[in-house]
Order: C-alpha cells, then structure tokens, then sequence
C-alpha cells in the first residue's frame, strides 16, 4: 500500500506551532511514502517566513513536492508579482513541483495562481489555457498502470465549503483531466476537508480538498488527509488534531 499525507495551507507567519508539530510527530513515526503540499506555504510571502517553511520541509524525512499558492505569491509590491513573483522563495523554490517516483501513482502539477487578474480578488483561482495544457502534456506521458492525481492548490468547482475558490475556467479544466483519465484532483485553499466524486460524460474524476495547520481554521480542526493507495484503488482519511477519531471522507456524488 502506498500512502501520501497531502497536507495544505500552514501559512507560516499564521502557523498553528501544535499543529505543525504534530504533524512533524506523525510523519517521523509512520513515514508516509510521501508528502504533497498543495500551497500557501507562507502568510505574506516574507522571507522568513519562506525561511521557516522551508526549515519545515527540509526536516520532513521522506519525499515532498510543493505547489504554490495565492499567499506565496508578493502581496504588498505589485512589481514583484507581476515580473519577480517566486524571488522571496529562495531554497523552497526546488521543491515546487518535484517530481516523485511512486509505483501506482503519479502526481501532476496544474497552476490555479495568477500574478494578476481582471476581477479585484487576486486571492481566486484561475486555470489559464497554457497551464492546462502543460498538465494535459503530462497527464498523456504517464504509464497505463498508474493512477493520476493531479496537484493544485484551489479547488476547481466549488466543494460547499465555508471559504470559496471561484476559479475562472475551473470547470473546462476539471472536465478536460476527467477525459484524460485523471482519478483525482488534489487541493486546498479553503481550510476544510472534502472528497467530492464528480461524474462528467461518463468519467469520475474526485476532487479532494485538505485542511490547514494554521490559526485560520474554518470549521474543521488542525487537519491533513492521509491518502492509500492499492490494487488501483484509493481512499481518504482525515487526520484531525482532535480528540475526535480519523474519519473515511465520504465520497459526495455530483
């Protein structure tokens, strides 16, 4: 069995300091056989706090890869979002989209970030034309054999979750990786759990959103999902820092 800890949005700068820790404390002890962490890594994009995130990921002892967020990107100096956006990362820019080798398994960036937008909220998902393409490029070269999750970090059509996505051509995107055969689409951005089973023109492609290890929780506690894999099937659990037991999501129908 292959198992991923897919974990989002620890904003450091807004860091739950518990929350990471546990969370450190679980991976040491179990050692998933990787970790995805599907963006805003940072608050404000500061240095130090891409510093500390980073210290974060270094002491992680099995395989990340790091999507990037709409708070990883500058949010005070509108020149450098727009012409140096991934600057203040530094050493964390090594691990965005790094690919890992997994049986079973592969995962695919798709960029749901925009330096800019034409609508006032740049916090919002978008999925441009080329950034499809570029994972649709990717999707085609995987083995038969493998399952496809892709990486994003806002949700594609919306999960009825407390915080929204509203991501421009989120549905186009989320129908076109169904027909190419994508299993599922990992997220975050909206601080709570979910795993979703949308079905489109006969294919079921599942759209599955993590929680936070942030102060900025919504109505989940402190949570991350563990993913297991086997026998070309997979199912979710949401590990939550509670006093309540792990649950299975359940897999909604649309």
């Amino acid at each position: 069995m292959i198992r991923l800890f897919h974990v989002s949005d620890v904003h450091f700068g807004r860091e739950d300091t518990a929350a990471v820790a546990w969370f450190d404390a679980l991976v040491q002890a179990e050692r998933p056989d990787a970790v995805v962490m599907t963006g805003d890594l940072t608050m404000r994009a500061r240095r130090r706090e891409f510093a500390a995130g980073l210290a974060w990921l270094q002491r992680l002892p099995v395989p990340v890869t790091v999507e990037v967020g709409n708070h990883d990107l500058p949010y005070w100096n509108p020149f450098e979002r727009v012409f140096r956006p991934y600057r203040r990362m530094g050493k964390v820019e090594a691990m965005v989209e790094r690919p890992i080798d997994l049986p079973g398994v592969a995962i695919v960036p798709l960029v749901t970030t925009a330096r800019a937008q034409w609508r006032l909220n740049w916090s919002k998902g978008v999925v441009s034309r080329g950034a499809l393409q570029r994972t649709l490029d990717l999707v085609a070269a995987v083995p038969d054999d493998r399952l496809v999750f892709i990486a994003a970090h806002h949700p594609l059509v919306e999960a009825d979750t407390r915080a929204s996505a509203s991501t421009h051509r989120g549905t186009t995107a989320l129908a076109a990786l169904a027909a190419a055969g994508v299993d599922a689409v990992l997220t975050g951005h909206v601080h709570d759990p979910f795993d979703i089973a949308h079905a489109i023109d006969g294919q079921v492609v599942r759209m599955i959103g993590a929680g936070t290890l942030s102060e900025r929780t919504r109505t989940t506690p402190p949570s991350f999902n563990e993913v297991r894999i086997q026998d070309g099937k997979f199912d979710v659990l949401c590990r939550t820092m509670s006093p309540q037991p792990d649950t299975v999501l359940e897999r909604e129908r649309v």
